[in-house]
């Protein structure tokens, strides 16, 4: 285990910690999310094996909330054509919670991500789905 520490600690942390700041950033601007994916897509490739365990976590981080995001809009757009029937109310609710719930978990990988960079560790658990 420290042996993976001292050999993370001697990679580049630059780039991760850009990438997880714009990715922090889309909350307000929507696009920096985009730009921090081709970074890390980018990176990935060249990147010592602490650094692709971030790349491969944030790539994955993108695509996990974006899925969600994707889900909770098209519950939103069933919600509002069966609002004429008001059974629609209660559907766009529960894409509300989707979507806030896909910010929320987006927004906790982005900080664990960020806690394990900082201390020079690979992440250790790229693939999983909750962080």
């Amino acid at each position: 285990m420290t042996d993976q520490v001292s050999y993370a600690a001697n990679e580049d942390k630059t780039m991760p910690a850009v990438c997880y700041a714009l990715y922090l950033l889309a909350f307000a601007t929507g696009i920096t999310a985009i730009i921090g994916l081709i970074i890390a897509y980018a990176q990935r490739a060249s990147a010592g094996p602490a650094m692709q365990s971030h790349y491969t976590f944030l790539i994955r981080t993108f695509w996990i909330g974006l899925a969600l995001m994707i889900a909770g809009g098209v519950l939103f757009g069933v919600g509002a054509l069966l609002s004429v029937i008001l059974i629609g109310f209660p559907i766009m609710g529960l894409a509300w919670m989707v979507m806030g719930g896909a910010g929320i978990l987006y927004g906790v990988r982005c900080v664990v991500g960020l806690v394990f960079l900082s201390r020079g560790e690979a992440y250790p658990r790229p693939y999983a789905v909750i962080a």
